[in-house]
């Protein structure tokens, strides 16, 4: 999160696990979701797939980080509906402009 305070007028909203993060959704508006799949409670491929079953989040940048490293792991994230995937150890320049293209920030 820290990398991402880089990019200027950006707000950081953690959540500890996928349930968390849908309280948060309820509660407000985001320009992109940064999640791991292991995660407790409801981890990010079902966090994803929950976000994609709302139309409102149909054009979401959903962004998935993680040390599945497996590309059937991959794949399926791009088929449940993530916008990246990217694999751990990851360099924070790499989040960065992943982030950037995908809100269609300048470099």
């Amino acid at each position: 999160m820290y990398a991402l305070g880089r990019i200027g007028d950006i707000v950081c909203v953690e959540a500890g696990d996928g349930a968390e993060a849908i309280k948060k959704f309820q509660g407000g508006r985001f320009d992109i979701v940064l999640t791991d799949i292991n995660m407790p409670v409801l981890d990010g491929l079902k966090l994803t797939a929950h976000l994609r079953g709302d139309p409102a989040n149909e054009k979401l940048p959903i962004v998935i980080i993680t040390t599945e490293a497996a590309e059937e792991d991959r794949e399926r994230a791009m088929k449940i509906g993530a916008s990246a995937y990217l694999i751990k150890p990851v360099k924070a320049q790499e989040v960065l402009d992943t982030v950037k293209k995908l809100l269609s920030l300048p470099d």
